[in-house]
Parts: C-alpha cells; structure tokens; sequence
C-alpha cells in the first residue's frame, strides 16, 4: 500500500486561501482524471468541501507522488504553486488512512463531530468510481471510512457533542439566544437547493419560521425542497405552483419556491438570509443588502455557507446587518465536546486503522500464495502425467488414490508456511513476505500479477 494524500483545510489554510482554491465540480472530474495519468499514481479520489480539498492517491513514489498531487491541486484550484505550497499538509499510508479516518468521525470538521462530512465522503467515493479512478486500495479506504464514521456516530456521544455547519452558525447568529426562540415567527430565505442549503431549510423549518422562501436557479428543485418541507411539518401540503407558488405547512407555516432572479425582490421581506450556491461569483452584493434593509427598523440576518463566499464580505460594515460566513465561523470557538467521546472516537480511529493496514498488508501476499497453490497443482499434475506412462494399466481407482495422497502431501506441507506468511504480512513491516515467498519457490512473477490483475491474463 502507497497510499499518499495531499491537501489543505481550515486548519492549515485561511479561509481567503481555501476561497480561491475551492473546486468547481466539472474541475474535480478532470482532477481525477489528471491524476491517473500522471505517472506516480495509479488510483485517485478528491475531496472536495466548503472548508478542505484532499486528493488521495495511490502512489509508487512518494517525493514524485507529492509533487505531481501539489501541482495538480495548484492547476486545478487556479491558486499557484508557490502560494498553495505553505497551507498544504501530506500524510503518506498509515498516517493518511489515520486522516481520513479522523475526518469520517468528525474530528477534523470545524465543528467537532459534525455528521454532514459522512455524506461528502460517500460523494467523493461515488465521483472516484464514476470516473474509474478508485482502484481496490481507494475503494476500501473510503469504503471502510464511512463505517468508521458511523462506528464513531452509533458507539460515543460525539453526536451530541457535534453540530452541523448550519445549526452552528445559527447559533452564532443568535448570539446566545436559543435558535428555536430566536428563529421562532421569523420570515427565512435560502438560495440554493443542494444539500447544505437544503439541510439549512429543513433546520430553520423545524426550528419554528413563520415563513420559508426557497430561491434556486433550477426552479423545480426548488419546488420539491418546498414540498417536502410543507409535508415534514404537517403530514400534508399541497405541491407548490409551477411559477413559483406556495405550500402550507401546520402551525401557520407556509413555504415557497421562487427562481434566483426574484431573490433581490425577496429579501427586503426576510428577517434571516442563508445563502449556499456553487455560484463561482458573488449572489448577494453590499449594495443590494444595503437597498434591502434601507427603511427596515428590522435587523437583517445573513449565513453565508458557501465557499467561495455568496455574500460580499463588505456587508459586516453595513449597519442594521449580522454575516456570519465561514471565515467567521472558523474564528469563533464551538462548544467543546465531552473529552471522554473524543477519546473514545480517537481510540476507534486507532483501532480501525490498525485493523486496515493488517488487511491490506495480508491481502498483498494472497496472490502470491495462490500463485504457490496453483505451482503446486501442476507439479501434481505433471508428476501424475509422468507415473501413468510408467504403471501402464493403473485403473481409475487406483489412479484417484494415488493422486489424492499426493496432493494431501503437498497440502500439508504448504499449509503451515502459508498460514504463518500470512499472519506475519499482516504485521507492520511484512510487506516484504510476499517477495521472500516469491524468491524461495522461484515462483514465476508474470503468474503473480495475473492473479493480482486477472483482466492482464486474458489481455
């Protein structure tokens, strides 16, 4: 295993850096495929969020590995070599699967023990395989991630230590204030419709607004957000109009769906803003928020979850307005979880990280060891062919006899070198059992890798 990833996160970069180097999501497809066909790297996978940008690799030599991921990162995000080099952090095999790990049970999330990170994953696992860029090493890797990540969520507390991204910036906007008391009879709009803001809708939604205005450039996405929610907080509701119309939800709740062009005739009547968009380009500028609360006796509350930023950063100078973005909420200190979930979490990192490497370290030696099977059965065989041109006459019976006795010999002297290779290539530093085998029973490395590659065999 060579597994490498290079990358840089809210803990290694600032958020003006990570701004500008975030992947538009054509960008990562084209990473991917970069990455492959670069000379180190045989399989990648990019992950790609509002506060980090990984690309993991499997490698076959890590200086030549790091340079390459480094310069495909810089390439790609449009922030030179020079500039990203600082903020970019490396963890090679081990220490790598150790991150990602940490990263699947929320450890490394700017709001510690968030949950949403599971599904980013996943995503990027599913982008890896859709571009035929996740080989065996990466698709175990992630794979095993997110079973540790729900290991971590269904076996501590971390759960209840952690907050998504979104409730924590409520809270901070609330400023001390219980979000359920402070969203209560307020009017909310959300630009966007994809996961972030959907899960921001869906929050403000169950926390008690009087009224929910979804803005999308794809309308009917916005639309099925609408109902959805209208059905989550009554049990019923009635589809939204094809031009942007309403659902009713229980409680006086009533929810909408609107295009993005409506957005600067909208936000005037909104108490709360949240904005999350892939929009390469700001959604809401100074002078728009300005004109929107000019007049306004009402304070005017703005989230800015995407990255790069939806909402001008010059609004924090506009009076009668609170943002809270991602910058800010990389400043400001989450309530510490309970050290004792973290320590548990920590463990089960450790634990499982142990338990990846003992299983990709024995699965290197298995073709091997089949190839040694497979030498053994020929040399049965063969040895068979040469007794039947010797014991003219041998009948079936006699025949079956003999050669099962030899082959349970040769099995029984294989079974214990075999069993003990094993165990030992799954023990730190026996990566070098396979090619020791190899070299004792000059097994043929050709027959090696087609077992390895069975698609190179029929090539």
């Amino acid at each position: 295993m060579s597994l490498l990833v290079v990358g840089l996160s809210h803990r290694s970069a600032p958020v003006s850096v990570l701004e500008r180097a975030a992947l538009e999501p054509q960008a990562r497809g084209k990473l991917l495929q970069d990455a492959v066909g670069a000379e180190p790297a045989a399989e990648a996978a990019v992950l790609s969020t509002c506060n980090r940008i990984e690309l993991y690799a499997d490698v076959d030599k890590f200086h030549a590995g790091v340079a390459e991921l480094s310069t495909l990162l810089a390439q790609h995000s449009g922030v030179c070599l020079e500039e990203l080099t600082p903020y970019l952090y490396v963890h090679y095999e081990d220490r790598a699967v150790h991150h990602l790990f940490s990263v699947a049970c929320g450890l490394d999330s700017m709001v510690v023990g968030e949950g949403q990170i599971l599904g980013q994953i996943k995503d990027a696992l599913a982008l890896a395989q859709e571009q035929h860029t996740a080989g065996r090493l990466l698709n175990d890797l992630f794979q095993q991630a997110l079973r540790v990540g729900k290991r971590a969520h269904s076996e501590t507390g971390i759960d209840k230590a952690g907050q998504s991204l979104v409730t924590f910036g409520l809270e901070q906007l609330a400023a001390g204030e219980p979000v359920g008391e402070w969203v209560r009879g307020k009017r909310a709009l959300v630009i966007g419709a994809g996961s972030m803001s959907s899960l921001a809708a869906a929050t403000l939604a169950r926390a008690g607004v009087a009224e929910l205005v979804i803005a999308n450039r794809t309308l009917a996405r916005a639309e099925r957000l609408a109902t959805a929610l209208a059905e989550e907080r009554d049990g019923s509701g009635d589809g939204p109009g094809g031009d942007g119309g309403d659902a009713s939800g229980g409680d006086g709740f009533a929810v909408r769906a609107l295009p993005m062009e409506a957005v600067a005739g909208e936000l005037p009547r909104a108490d709360i803003a949240v904005s999350c968009t892939g929009a390469t380009g700001l959604v809401l500028k100074a002078a728009q928020v300005e004109s929107a609360i000019a007049g306004s006796a009402t304070p005017l509350a703005l989230l800015d979850l995407a990255m790069p930023r939806d909402i001008d950063a010059a609004v924090h100078r506009i009076e009668g307005t609170r943002l809270v973005d991602i910058e800010s909420l990389a400043e400001a200190e989450a309530d510490a979880p309970m050290a004792a979930d973290v320590d548990a979490v920590r463990g089960i990192v450790t634990e499982e990280v142990a338990a990846f490497g003992a299983a990709q370290r024995a699965a290197t030696i298995t073709p091997t060891v089949v190839a040694l099977r497979t030498m053994a059965a020929d040399v049965v065989a063969g040895e068979m062919a040469r007794l039947d041109g010797r014991l003219h006459g041998m009948d079936d019976k006699l025949r079956a006899e003999v050669t099962q006795t030899v082959r349970r010999v040769v099995d029984k002297l294989l079974h214990a070198p075999t069993v003990r290779v094993k165990q030992l290539a799954g023990e730190p530093g026996g990566a070098g059992y396979a090619d020791a085998l190899r070299e004792l029973f000059d097994l043929d490395p050709q027959a090696v890798a087609a077992v390895s590659n069975p698609e190179q065999e029929r090539q």
